[in-house]
């Protein structure tokens, strides 16, 4: 780490993690961020940032530029929480029982906020530095909610970036790839309609249970004969629903579940394959069956000359042996939206085995979207620095 960021965090560093471990103790859900996007604005304008508020509802934008260059960048951070009841009992424990910062937004907006501080006051560089936070990326696509209110032609940056902290991961290491990193997101729901009657006599009616464990079997041949070995993806049924009673076969299954995949190509095959074997199987049950897919996000995919950029900047400013490969995840992303329409690089941030977790929290692992969680402050200095550098090679001075 640079002397001058060391030296700026033994100053502020102190009043970064606090503000991080606040907005923990407040955590909002998707498009009801109302406390964090207000204090968000109110932090910029305090630092004498150009601040647009109100993108994708509870979205802010900060605008950073000096010198007279056209060039520009985006960095992201996603502000919101998730629906879990939390386990820890430390000060800054959730204030709001059944939401928690248990996925590390709370660091992302306080890395973003320190890094805004840090450009406006102590970094020179010539161009615009677009500071994106965004709401809503726990299922709620604010990153395209962001982008129908205007995002890319309010603000048209040449490229954008975001980061997430990653558990497992050595303490501020560094691992960007290029190319899928996270996969699709997509939700499933079948209704099969036989004929209830008597368990007792089941000659007298068509089953749907019967005709949903056939389909589910099926289900799960597409990706062992229909797709090709190297193309990864995923097929769960995670809901079945149907009867009230032991002595009935019921009129009705449903079916509910996720697909994931890394490519649009792949999606299509199996969405077809899905509807094909639903409406054959359940006929040769004596069933009918409603298909409903639905896509949500689109694979994050990083566009290979901007990953090289950070793969560069990470490796020179963190030191070689804390640069590492990105495995692909088979969890989704909104930044994938940004990607579509934007070059950039989704990368992420080692968060540490949980060494960083003292006295008042929980006895699980500090995995995201446990109840145990929480973000690794020292990961605020580290982020800082990253974001930093890649403004310095990107808009020089």
């Amino acid at each position: 780490m640079t002397t001058a960021i060391e030296a700026y965090f033994a100053q502020h560093g102190a009043s970064f993690t606090a503000l991080r471990r606040d907005i923990h103790a407040h955590p909002e859900l998707c498009f009801a961020e109302e406390r964090t996007s207000a204090l968000v604005a109110a932090q910029l304008r305090a630092l004498g940032i150009e601040t647009h508020t109100g993108l994708g509802k509870t979205g802010v934008v900060g605008v950073i530029k000096k010198g007279n260059s056209t060039a520009s960048i985006g960095l992201r951070a996603d502000m919101d929480a998730l629906p879990i009841t939390e386990l820890n009992t430390f000060a800054h424990q959730s204030r709001y029982p059944g939401k928690m910062h248990a996925c590390g937004h709370d660091g992302h907006t306080a890395i973003l906020l320190a890094t805004a501080q840090y450009l406006a006051q102590e970094q020179e560089f010539n161009g615009t530095v677009y500071l994106i936070f965004q709401p809503a990326e726990e299922g709620g696509g604010g990153a395209a909610a962001m982008m129908r209110d205007g995002l890319f032609e309010r603000f048209p940056m040449d490229a954008v970036y975001g980061l997430h902290n990653w558990p497992g991961m050595p303490t501020g290491s560094v691992a960007a790839s290029a190319g899928p990193v996270m996969a699709s997101s997509n939700e499933f729901k079948i209704t099969l309609r036989g004929k209830g009657c008597h368990a007792a006599m089941p000659h007298l009616g068509h089953d749907p249970v019967v005709a949903a464990a056939a389909l589910i079997q099926g289900f799960q041949t597409i990706v062992s004969r229909n797709l090709k070995p190297i193309d990864d993806s995923v097929i769960s049924v995670t809901i079945l629903r149907a009867g009230e009673a032991t002595n009935v076969v019921p009129n009705t299954c449903t079916l509910e579940g996720t697909v994931r995949t890394f490519t649009l190509e792949v999606l299509d095959l199996i969405e077809a394959r899905m509807k094909a074997m639903s409406d054959a199987i359940s006929a040769a049950y004596g069933c009918s069956a409603e298909f409903q897919f639905e896509r949500n996000y689109p694979p994050t995919i990083n566009h290979a000359a901007q990953t090289q950029v950070v793969r560069e900047v990470a490796s020179r400013v963190l030191g070689p042996g804390q640069l590492q490969e990105q495995e692909p995840t088979m969890g989704a992303e909104d930044f994938a939206y940004m990607l579509q329409a934007k070059p950039g690089c989704y990368f992420f941030l080692g968060n540490g085995e949980g060494e960083h977790r003292t006295s008042g929290h929980g006895m699980g692992p500090c995995m995201l979207h446990n109840p145990s969680y929480d973000f690794n402050d020292a990961l605020i200095p580290v982020g800082v620095h990253i974001w930093s550098a890649l403004v310095a090679d990107q808009l020089p001075a």
